[in-house]
């Protein structure tokens, strides 16, 4: 599958739902993986490839990557916390989410109403980090770094 324009995509269809739960079993590591994926699923290498990005491209997918202990590699991962005001919300969001630092964001029904997780290359850059946005957006970040680690596959079928 060839084209330059992505597929329109407001919902996934079939082959994208066969997708996303393979996916979740793990990504082929080897030299092709994306031609052995593809040949797993019946598809083409380049349909499989210019799916995943129209799934990005329309946020039915948010991220696409590998998982792993960044602490193993002398990283940092640390929870971090926000109230802001309403009025204020997406403007600060857009803020926060402009750091490279930033894994991801969310909005929760709370007093501490947007949680995002920062990721960094050093143990210092999430006190950094929270510092910077603080200065960005005029509001304290909470950090709630790990205490324990636990791991909970879980596989949401599409």
């Amino acid at each position: 599958m060839s084209r330059a324009e992505p597929r329109p995509t407001t919902a996934p269809d079939a082959t994208d739902r066969r997708l996303i739960n393979a996916l979740q079993g793990g990504f082929p590591l080897t030299r092709t993986p994306f031609a052995d994926l593809a040949t797993l699923l019946g598809l083409d290498e380049a349909e499989i490839i210019v799916r995943l990005q129209d799934m990005l491209d329309a946020r039915v997918l948010t991220r696409f990557g590998p998982m792993f202990q960044i602490e193993r590699v002398g990283g940092a991962f640390c929870l971090a916390a926000m109230a802001v005001p309403e009025q204020r919300f997406d403007a600060v969001a857009e803020a926060v989410n402009a750091f490279d630092a930033v894994a991801h964001n969310y909005r929760r029904e709370h007093a501490l109403n947007m949680w995002f997780v920062l990721a960094t290359e050093r143990p210092d850059g999430i006190a950094a980090a929270a510092e910077a946005i603080g200065a960005a957006t005029g509001l304290e970040v909470l950090l709630f770094p790990k205490e324990q680690e636990y791991f909970v596959e879980m596989k949401l079928e599409a």
